[in-house]
């Protein structure tokens, strides 16, 4: 199994929650382990298994929810 960690920049996101809102989608993603989302650097760390889930998908995911991957 290999895990990748990924720091995907998002605009949109002001308080928490729009934290919990993106670490909730992200999280229930088969293959996400981990979501952290930091306000400050407006962007979310995502810990995910590679084959099970790509990084396209987490974007798409994050921008269906209503922010803008950057």
């Amino acid at each position: 199994m290999k895990m990748m960690e990924e720091t995907i920049k998002v605009n949109g996101m002001t308080c928490g929650h729009c934290k919990a809102s993106v670490e909730g989608v992200l999280s229930k993603i088969d293959g996400v382990t981990k979501a952290e989302v930091s306000l400050e650097n407006k962007e979310v760390t995502v810990e995910f298994n590679e084959n099970q889930v790509s990084i396209d998908k987490l974007k798409s995911e994050i921008q269906d929810t209503g922010f803008d991957v950057v």
